[in-house]
């Protein structure tokens, strides 16, 4: 074969190629992206379980109980039942959990927590920072890096700060065992996104 005659089919994978990735951006190629990954950088998904950040891969799934009333963030990654492998693969999958009096929440917030436990994404939405402090005397998540402020009992909504919408929800429900458990992926996009 000559150069000639093989150029025709080159060009022809190239925009193949370039027109799938253009559809991939376009039509949900983050959804694909995810599935395609590997189990440890996938989100957290339906049935996983909750485990500590600092706990071993055989740790046993976080309860309710485990998290202290209105006391700070306890942060966790989900683990994927079926495999046992836990998805810290990436720091968006990092989860903060935090337990209230269920008579304290709003009706939307109460409709994704277990046992009283919320979570929420732990990466803010102003510039993918963790949301690593809890305001105890105000009763909400604060972010040290730019200053956001997020209300957990009202759905992690932003009350103060730049960041330009509320921490995703990560709903939740109890295990036939006890344990936190994921009832539905993350409510919105986690990380940085327009308004």
């Amino acid at each position: 074969m000559t150069d000639a005659v093989m150029q025709p089919k080159d060009v022809r994978t190239r925009r193949e190629t370039l027109g799938l990735g253009l559809a991939l951006s376009c039509c949900g190629g983050t959804a694909w992206a995810q599935s395609t990954a590997p189990v440890r950088s996938q989100r957290p998904a339906a049935g996983d379980l909750l485990v500590g950040t600092k706990a071993g891969p055989d740790a046993a799934p976080l309860r309710p109980d485990d998290i202290v009333l209105a006391a700070p963030q306890v942060m966790a990654w989900a683990k994927d039942p079926a495999s046992g492998t836990v998805r810290d693969g990436s720091r968006l999958n990092q989860i903060l959990l935090l337990r209230f009096d269920p008579e304290s929440l709003d009706a939307e917030t109460l409709a994704h927590a277990a046992g009283g436990v919320l979570a929420f994404s732990a990466t803010c939405t102003h510039a993918q920072c963790p949301v690593s402090e809890w305001r105890q005397e105000a009763g909400i998540l604060h972010c040290p890096c730019h200053g956001s402020e997020f209300d957990p009992r009202a759905g992690g909504k932003v009350v103060g700060g730049p960041a330009p919408r509320r921490l995703p929800p990560l709903p939740l429900r109890l295990s036939a065992e006890g344990g936190l458990e994921v009832a539905q992926p993350f409510v919105g996009k986690v990380g940085v996104q327009a308004a």
